[in-house]
């Protein structure tokens, strides 16, 4: 029993002495609790922007763009003339719902003639929009309610009778990009991006520091001690394979008949700008941590709540502005940004210029954080 205790004590020595695995067993619970628990703190959105195009500009219509803007959930970010340009300002503005008030609306209303108001919703976030959405319907459904009941009441009808009856216009609802609102082409596209970041990651905490472990490294700094080739020979193989981990995602596409459009350059353009950025973190990492697991844990780290921070569930809108901070740091949150606008919604890359300046300046950085501590060590290698 002695000799069992002395093992359990030996044990606490090892894992104390292990400050890696001690920051992450004691202070992960802490960090992500503190994150997770951030970002869902408000616990409901709110405050989500909408678009109307009021072809009508009747006292009605302010008065229902009054009732928008007075709900907690939505408010008006522009009022459009007409339904020209109504689709490039909702991607600029991010606004999940556009409200089409017709020309003669109030008129039509005043003299019981038919007449509808249109919700274009953009379905790609499925959270977001039915929040918009159903805050949209009741400030409709209260006007409905207020017109009909006031009109019956002047022609004589008791106000619990004419609370009963009303409806003096329809509202029809149109769902956009993803139409069908299944759930699965909602998170399919975000989870499987988020496991590609993570593999690559992983991947390459391994790449020098495998090398560092194994006493190799002094080897290869003899066939090439050039930064730059050293690199490149390290991220190529990656970026290679994550060739075919795009193909088979391609495939799932097909298989789950996704309803995406992948034909723009553009955007592939941005996808090797996103792995670039994410093979240069785990270059960095791999430099700085000249241990296999040390590594890995550090990037298990970094990799495991870039989901949830990346704003693609859950609006960065709605968290405090340092969880922000932190999510603007991983790659993961700008690219599914871009990947949502240009693939699902068929936006240009005009509308996520900040995302691909937040990867560019993610892949600079961590690129020249990388060359300084790579030479650094090849001369003390060929000291």
């Amino acid at each position: 029993m002695k000799n069992f205790w002395n093992l359990i004590k030996r044990e606490f020595t090892l894992f104390y002495q292990n400050k890696v695995l001690l920051i992450l067993f004691l202070g992960a619970p802490i960090m992500y609790g503190v994150l997770v628990g951030n970002v869902y703190k408000q616990g409901k959105v709110t405050h989500l922007p909408i678009v109307v195009v009021d072809e009508d500009r009747s006292p009605l219509s302010r008065q229902l763009i009054d009732m928008f803007n007075e709900s907690e959930v939505i408010y008006v970010s522009d009022v459009l003339p007409d339904a020209f340009k109504a689709n490039e300002t909702a991607m600029k503005r991010e606004a999940t719902v556009v409200v089409h008030i017709p020309r003669g609306f109030a008129s039509d209303v005043n003299y019981n003639r038919s007449t509808e108001l249109t919700l274009f919703v953009n379905a790609s976030n499925t959270l977001t929009s039915n929040y918009a959405m159903m805050a949209v319907n009741v400030c409709a459904g209260t006007l409905k309610a207020g017109i009909q009941i006031k009109a019956q009441e002047k022609r004589g009808v008791p106000a619990y009778v004419a609370s009963q009856q009303y409806e003096p216009f329809k509202t029809t609802i149109i769902r956009q990009h993803i139409r069908s609102g299944n759930y699965l082409y909602f998170m399919l596209p975000g989870v499987l991006l988020t496991v590609l970041q993570q593999v690559m990651m992983l991947g390459l905490a391994l790449s020098f520091a495998s090398e560092f472990e194994k006493g190799t490294f002094k080897e290869l700094v003899d066939k090439s001690s050039n930064v730059f080739v050293l690199i490149l020979v390290k991220v190529m193989p990656y970026l290679l394979m994550s060739i075919g981990i795009y193909a088979l995602y391609y495939g799932y596409s097909l298989y789950y008949r996704m309803p995406l459009h992948v034909g723009d350059i553009a955007f592939w353009g941005v996808s090797v700008l996103f792995l670039l950025a994410v093979c240069f973190i785990g270059i960095l990492v791999s430099i700085a941590i000249p241990s296999q697991l040390k590594a890995t844990e550090i990037l298990m780290v970094i990799a495991t709540p870039s989901f949830i921070l990346s704003g693609f569930t859950w609006p960065l809108s709605q968290m405090p502005r340092w969880v922000v901070y932190i999510a603007d740091m991983i790659p993961l949150t700008h690219y599914l940004q871009i990947f949502r606008t240009m693939i699902i919604e068929s936006g240009t890359p005009e509308y996520v210029r900040g995302s691909i300046w937040g990867l560019a300046i993610i892949a600079a950085i961590t690129f020249v954080a990388s060359v300084i501590l790579l030479q650094i060590k090849i001369k003390r290698v060929r000291a």
